[in-house]
């Protein structure tokens, strides 16, 4: 809707609202006691009174960064919907990763690589002895301790992947076991990781087959012979590999799990979008048949830097290929990287228009990053675009900090927050960033003055916007009242009733929302009545 045409729908809204509440006062002598004030369910009103209790603790200790930090490392955060696996591992795991392959690093590009160490290579062992390469190391795999100079923050953080690379493909399960254990230490239940399935082969095919401009016959020419059928049949083998893993590294299914066992797991499948068009749209149809086929694949999604020339030049294309696509693989959802961009990184013309043809070319229903949404063509109407079709905003505050330079009033997450687009709070690559959500949380509280109600909502998106299957646990996502079947029930509770059973026992995605709430109230109770 344009902007003149929402002011005057507002306008009316607030006359009508303002009309009825004058007839209200006028009514209420008429009426009953009990019509005049019908009281909430009982446990409405005691989570309602559990709320204002830790908003006002929160308020009393908003400015004790310790005490603010326990809070919130306490607090149920949901899930993690814009995670990179190898970018959120720990550079200390890569490290001791690349000393039990019989890796090396080359002390002058810092480039993780194959043995034999020869010329100016050393072994990764010496990362894990030496305290001074290992300093070095860690600085040069991710942000710590980076300031800008000859080097920008953009150009630090993602030159990092290339250096740690070789470290990080051979054991996903480990990798996936640190992350998941991090993230139940502080209270997450979901995440939903990028991974690149069947890379060499999907390189391998789309060299083979060539690019054809009729996405249609494209498509034919990489299913046929069952090459597209091979893809994803080592993907799913080496997912098998990967949770097996991950699995006996956490013991899950034993009778000792560890944390990380807690925590449902989804892959979204990655694109690499600097690559070649053949290449692209073979790794989006993998992407593609894998969600249409296996349920540990729920979504399809684009990587590597959004600035990068290729990346400008075929980004119509790209949108046009995931336009084709969609139709023909309903249960595959998209999520795009979108809008990560600034002035002065690109041209001008370059921020217009990329995160509206990701929602309205590219289908996204998840949009990571959307920084640059002020500098899109009527972004007004973009974003009322995006409230109405509830497309989420995945907001990694420290990346956006590190790469673009953007934070505090000048980042746009204050902005979607106040034209209704749902926002959930990221970590993007938390290794690389040396960081993790409880830090994204914080620094959400702290500058944009988030209330305790601000932050289970952010919590409650992270897995209403999850890609798990299933009805939601709420009729009404914006304000999330629960599905009538769940209605006036202590949400969480350990014996729900009948109808609010069924829906749970039918749907991943409520059973997932039903036990973060019981996390919330848990939470609530522990919470002191005073800050002080």
């Amino acid at each position: 809707m344009r902007g003149r045409e929402h002011t005057a729908v507002i306008t009316l809204r607030r006359t009508t609202v303002a009309a009825a509440a004058v007839c209200a006062a006028l009514i209420a002598p008429l009426l009953p006691a009990a019509a005049q004030a019908a009281p909430l369910p009982a446990a409405q009103a005691a989570r309602a009174a559990a709320e204002r209790r830790v908003d006002a603790y929160l308020d009393g200790i908003r400015n004790d960064p310790g005490r603010l930090r326990a809070f919130l490392r306490d607090l149920p955060k949901g899930g993690d919907l814009h995670n990179h696996l190898s970018g959120a591992v720990s550079t200390e795991l890569l490290i001791q990763l690349a000393d039990e392959d019989g890796l090396c690093i080359d002390t002058v590009t810092l480039t993780a690589q194959v043995a034999p160490c020869t010329a100016t290579a050393r072994p990764a062992a010496d990362a894990v002895t030496d305290q001074a390469f290992r300093r070095q190391v860690i600085r040069a795999w991710s942000m710590q301790d980076f300031t800008p100079g000859a080097e920008s923050g953009h150009d630090h953080f993602f030159a990092t992947f290339g250096k740690f690379g070789e470290a990080s493909w051979r054991h996903p399960g480990r990798m996936l076991a640190e992350v998941t254990e991090t993230m139940a230490d502080q209270n997450q239940s979901y995440l939903e990781t990028m991974l690149t399935p069947a890379s060499p082969g999907a390189a391998a095919l789309a060299a083979k087959v060539g690019y054809d401009p009729d996405l249609a016959r494209l498509r034919d020419k990489l299913l046929a012979d069952g090459g597209i059928d091979k893809l994803v049949a080592q993907a799913r083998s080496d997912a098998d590999q990967m949770f097996d893993e991950y699995r006996a590294t956490e013991n899950c299914g034993t009778r000792s799990p560890a944390p990380g066992c807690s925590v449902t797991v989804r892959i979204i499948s990655q694109a690499s979008r600097a690559s070649t068009p053949a290449r692209v749209f073979t790794q989006l149809l993998l992407g593609m048949e894998l969600a249409s086929r296996d349920d540990r694949f729920v979504a399809v999604n684009l990587v590597q830097p959004e600035d990068y020339p290729a990346s400008l030049e075929n980004y119509d294309l790209q949108m046009r290929m995931l336009d084709y696509l969609h139709p023909l693989y309903p249960k595959a959802h998209i999520s795009l990287h979108a809008g990560e961009l600034v002035p002065g990184l690109v041209k001008p013309e370059d921020l217009r228009s990329h995160i509206r043809e990701a929602v309205l070319t590219g289908h996204a229903e998840r949009i990571g990053h959307g920084v640059d949404v002020v500098h899109e063509d009527d972004s007004e109407e973009l974003l009322d675009t995006l409230a109405e079709r509830h497309v989420l905003i995945e907001v990694p505050l420290t990346s956006n900090e590190q790469i673009l330079g953007v934070s505090g009033q000048e980042h746009p997450f204050p902005l979607y927050r106040s034209h209704g687009v749902p926002t959930a709070l990221a970590t993007d690559d938390p290794g690389v960033s040396r960081g993790d959500i409880t830090g994204e949380y914080q620094k959400a509280t702290t500058r944009y003055d988030l209330g305790y109600r601000d932050l289970k909502d952010l919590a409650r998106n992270s897995l209403e916007y999850g890609f798990l299957p299933g009805r939601s646990l709420w009729k009404d996502a914006d304000r999330f009242r629960p599905a009538p079947e769940c209605a006036g029930e202590a949400l969480g509770n350990d014996r729900p009733g009948k109808r609010c059973a069924a829906l749970l026992a039918a749907s991943p995605k409520a059973q997932q929302e039903w036990r973060q709430e019981r996390g919330f109230a848990d939470f609530e109770a522990s919470v002191p009545r005073r800050s002080s």
